[in-house]
């Protein structure tokens, strides 16, 4: 492993991060498999250490009349993202950055026949700063690659901005700290953008488990399973082949939180209940490398990536939570089975089950309801905020889907309302840290012979008192930012 974490430090570092900093994308210890107690002591002098500065569960900030935003990474996702902000009202993008001037071609062309005009930085490593400095910024978006996006978060919280950041937020415990006593010392939002947690059905089961449906819940089954081969391999499709780096440098599960962020809601994790320990475990490489070998022969481009070690075909993790409830989360991607993210909820009265097709849902009689009391039960549940996208589409008389099943946009249209309105946002710096510390926690079990490890309270005991978030029903009163066809 160390000759891959060597090239994974290089590329850091070109990637505008000091040595220190890149260096703190791999857990202390971590090339040495043999060194079990680095990781778990660390945790234990964290969570000795830290103290709550402020509660930043339900924080309200101060309202924004008009959301002036900043991004940061113009290639594939900020550019949707931007498309997909600009059909919501009140919001204003100002400013992007990226290290590629050509990317910026793609977020103008997203952004045509609309009222934003932002102002591009480019030209060097540190051109995103330039950005976040900027007085006239409430919120910066962060969609670069995974490892830039702790660094990121906290100098743009520490630059007086709220953050929202792509998945996930951080890639070590230490990251994950950071994030956490920064924003408590700033009072500035850092929500991680986990969309899949608005998908129409998950947001729609959601609401089923705020109103009892399942009774309690036991267990739950997520994942994030579809093949990446063709992206992860693209030679244009990720700067400097970051992902298919990420996956010949490290172990565990390297993208968690699509199959954990939903289920971890319904169990009111952070608020109530927490993340108390984990397992994980992976298949060996079976596709990766020699999926690297067969292009090589014929483009020397990839001869690199031949001698690479490839995290595991299929990642799993088992979850064990402070109230004994349990997750499995999987991560597969590069087998070319059919996209599944299972999205399983198991409870004392009723279960739901999302993939594979069709999505259903049980009454706790031993077998899946009918269609009829199905879409009946779907109708009863539905939340307030599916309700709000229905009245602006007749409104509109357009259809607004967008990307994920819709997710993008309700996520995207929620933060803007709340930060307009001065609501708690959806979700959290302790959740962004709680989903994202699995990502070494898991990579820490899988080189320790698949043994358990504790999972750190982020919230500093607070779990227990922080009241059920996600306002998926409008009860706090926000609803009035428009939606654009």
């Amino acid at each position: 492993m160390g000759n891959n974490r060597r090239d994974f430090l290089k590329m850091a570092a070109m990637a505008g991060l000091s040595i220190p900093a890149a260096n703190a994308l791999y857990a202390k210890g971590l090339d040495d498999e043999k060194n079990f107690g680095v990781l778990p002591k660390r945790i234990e002098e964290y969570q000795t250490n830290h103290k709550q500065r402020f509660n930043m569960s339900g924080y309200a900030a101060p309202k924004i009349s008009t959301v002036r935003m900043g991004i940061i990474g113009t290639g594939n996702r900020g550019s949707h993202h931007a498309g997909t902000i600009s059909r919501v009202s009140d919001v204003e993008i100002k400013a992007a950055a990226d290290v590629l001037p050509e990317r910026f071609e793609r977020i103008k062309k997203n952004l045509e026949n609309t009222d934003h005009n932002p102002e591009y930085y480019s030209g060097s490593d540190d051109a995103w700063k330039e950005l976040c400095e900027r007085k006239d910024l409430d919120l910066i978006l962060i969609t670069t690659p995974t490892y830039m996006h702790a660094s990121m978060a906290v100098y743009a919280m520490e630059q007086g901005k709220h953050v929202i950041t792509e998945v996930p937020a951080a890639v070590t415990i230490d990251e994950c700290w950071d994030l956490v006593k920064t924003s408590e010392r700033t009072k500035k939002h850092c929500m991680m953008m986990e969309n899949y947690s608005f998908m129409p059905f998950h947001i729609t089961t959601l609401n089923m488990a705020k109103q009892g449906f399942f009774g309690d819940i036991v267990h739950g089954d997520g994942a994030y399973n579809t093949s990446k081969m063709g992206n992860n391999f693209g030679k244009n499709m990720y700067w400097n082949m970051w992902w298919l780096r990420m996956y010949g440098s490290r172990k565990g599960n390297i993208y968690p939180t699509h199959g954990m962020g939903p289920i971890a809601q319904m169990m009111n994790i952070n608020r109530g209940d927490r993340f108390d320990l984990m397992v994980s475990m992976e298949s060996n490489d079976f596709m990766m490398q020699g999926k690297a070998k067969e292009l090589a022969e014929d483009d020397p481009f990839f001869e690199e990536f031949t001698k690479m070690e490839y995290r595991g075909n299929m990642s799993s993790m088992l979850i064990k939570t402070k109230q004994g409830r349990t997750l499995n989360i999987q991560h597969d991607a590069t087998s070319p089975s059919p996209h599944n993210l299972i999205h399983g909820v198991y409870g004392t009265k009723g279960a739901v089950l999302f993939d594979p097709a069709p999505p259903r849902i049980s009454t706790g009689n031993h077998k899946w309801t009918d269609k009829k009391t199905y879409d009946e039960l779907i109708e009863k549940y539905k939340p307030g905020l599916l309700h709000k996208f229905e009245d602006f589409r007749k409104g509109l008389g357009a259809d607004l889907k967008s990307g994920h099943g819709g997710s993008d946009l309700i996520n995207v249209w929620h933060i803007i309302d709340c930060l307009r309105t001065g609501l708690p946002l959806d979700q959290d710096v302790y959740d962004a840290a709680a989903f994202s510390s699995v990502v070494e926690l898991s990579e820490w079990s899988v080189l320790n012979n698949s043994n358990s490890i504790k999972v750190p309270d982020f919230t500093a005991g607070a779990w227990k008192t922080n009241k059920p978030n996600m306002d998926i029903n409008l009860e706090n009163g926000s609803g009035d930012t428009r939606i654009f066809g």
